[in-house]
């Protein structure tokens, strides 16, 4: 996931505030955290990623269904590796799944980390077969994405998600409880697993734009 307009404002540490689009600070929620996914590390699959190139739509691999992975295969584990490296290299990007990087698998990067939306913030992650099993309250919000780069659109998406899901590397299953703009990521990048786009899920024509600028 692509946040909509320039840049790349993740800096700082997985602080507990972050900066609001007018210079204010606001408080991040830590209180309801999952403590081991919030402690990960990209440094724990012992294996230095590549930087990928990323596919766009209309490729086929975007509306493919990804397999289901197994956690600790060495392939995966370096595929894990190389989309957080992927993301971290590509300007506003807080998320990338694997249909990204032109394989059709249910794994994803995300980090929302400095997002002027964010409230709950788990810092950097890797989920390989991801379900949300429970969401609520539906809001419409702008949403980009680095397979389509030259649009925006309004998608309506759950406010709060439980997702389940395994680290990659390990056989640890993780649950977790999230809100707001970290919670709309999560959803972007379990559509993308499945074979989904956002243009996917906008309402119409009259709901998407043209990005103004992509750096």
């Amino acid at each position: 996931m692509a946040r909509p307009g320039a840049g790349d404002h993740r800096g700082g540490a997985r602080g507990r505030r972050h900066a609001t689009a007018h210079g204010e600070r606001r408080p991040v929620s830590v209180a309801h955290l999952n403590q081991t996914l919030a402690s990960w590390s990209p440094a724990q699959l012992g294996i230095t990623g590549d930087t990928l190139e990323v596919v766009r739509a209309p490729h086929p691999v975007l509306a493919t269904e990804g397999a289901t992975v197994d956690p600790l295969d060495p392939v995966m584990v370096a595929l894990a590796s190389d989309l957080v490296a992927t993301m971290r290299v590509s300007p506003g990007c807080v998320g990338l799944a694997a249909p990204q990087v032109g394989i059709a698998a249910q794994m994803f990067a995300l980090d929302v980390t400095g997002h002027p939306k964010t409230r709950t913030c788990h810092g950097v992650f890797v989920l390989c077969n991801a379900v949300v099993i429970e969401s609520s309250r539906q809001e419409k919000g702008r949403e980009g994405c680095m397979s389509v780069p030259d649009f925006t659109g309004d998608v309506k998406r759950a406010t709060r998600v439980t997702v389940t899901g395994v680290l990659p590397g390990t056989t640890d299953h993780v649950t977790i409880s999230t809100d707001a703009f970290e919670a709309r990521a999560l959803q972007h990048e379990i559509d993308h697993c499945n074979g989904q786009l956002f243009l996917d899920r906008v309402a119409g024509a009259h709901a998407v734009y043209p990005r103004k600028v992509y750096q």
